[in-house]
């Protein structure tokens, strides 16, 4: 499955709401939009599938195939 952008931004306009709704110090709403920002984007990263396809010398033990 390819990245999903249109999640990311999402993700991303809830942790601004989210930090505007608050009331804290400016320090904290810092660390918080960071950690909101790095959680969106970890889950974005997660989210993708990266598929390709080994090739080995044949012999015992090697072969070829998918990885997923």
């Amino acid at each position: 499955m390819p990245l999903n952008k249109p999640l990311l931004i999402n993700e991303i306009v809830n942790v601004l709401k989210k930090i505007e709704k608050e009331e804290r110090s400016k320090e904290k709403a810092r660390l918080e939009l960071a950690k909101g920002l790095a959680n969106a984007i970890e889950k974005y990263v997660r989210s993708g599938t990266v598929t390709t396809t080994v090739v080995t010398p044949s012999g015992p033990g090697t072969g070829t195939g998918v990885i997923t």
